[in-house]
């Protein structure tokens, strides 16, 4: 699997396990819903990578959900594909300026799709570009796999880089244990829970340069996240 989660939100069950199949094959984890609740949990909850939504919902609407959760700072980063049978320019253009990353009229190929999902992704995910992520400091240039603190060399191992690629890509987020495993490790791959507790210590070991380990904080209960504010 890529560790890439994606949250498919429409009404018609048919359509739901269409696009589930097209992702599966492609290696994407993915998370149902039927309507706007249960989206809007899902969202807050699990932290998909990307939402597939659909237009017209009973109750809420797509576009309604989609307008609610830009408005939110939690959510506002999350991409949204818009899915809807309409292809009149002003629900496209409705659907753009609410926040939505793209816009993909039914019916459509599952091939369209996932290339359309993939190009969201890059845009959206700097650790994709190859551009360094700069953090207070603290650098990661993911073309060179060098780290460096106010100009200075950081030494750490793989596992400790992609744990830090993936915070600095996802800040001020908790984690589980679990999660951390899934988008790090990969979901394939069998390893204890706290095996996760291991590399953080050493990630902490390796950002102790002007204190930068104070950024992986533990939050009680729950596992980890990557925060500039104090814990």
């Amino acid at each position: 699997m890529t560790s890439r989660t994606i949250l498919i939100v429409d009404d018609e069950s048919a359509i739901r396990d269409m696009l589930r199949i097209a992702l599966e094959m492609a290696e994407y984890r993915c998370l149902e819903a039927s309507n706007a609740q249960d989206a809007h949990a899902l969202v807050v909850d699990e932290k998909p990578d990307l939402i597939l939504l659909d237009w017209m919902m009973p109750g809420t609407s797509g576009i309604e959900l989609a307008r609610r959760l830009k408005r939110d700072e939690v959510t506002a980063n999350t991409p949204i594909i818009m899915l809807t049978a309409k292809g009149e320019e002003d629900n496209k253009i409705q659907g753009l300026e609410v926040g939505a990353d793209d816009y993909i009229t039914k019916p459509f190929s599952p091939r369209e799709l996932v290339a359309r999902l993939k190009a969201v992704l890059r845009r959206a995910d700097p650790q994709s570009t190859g551009k360094p992520i700069k953090v207070q400091g603290l650098c990661l240039d993911p073309s060179s796999h060098r780290v460096t603190i106010n100009e200075r060399e950081v030494d750490m191992g793989p596992t400790e880089f992609r744990l830090l690629q993936f915070f600095l890509t996802h800040q001020e987020r908790a984690y589980t244990r679990s999660q951390l495993l899934d988008h790090v490790w990969g979901g394939n791959v069998y390893v204890e829970e706290r095996t996760v507790d291991v590399h953080i210590r050493r990630l902490r070991k390796a950002l102790t340069v002007d204190q930068h380990e104070n950024l992986v904080q533990t939050v009680r209960g729950t596992g980890y996240r990557f925060s500039t504010k104090a814990g």
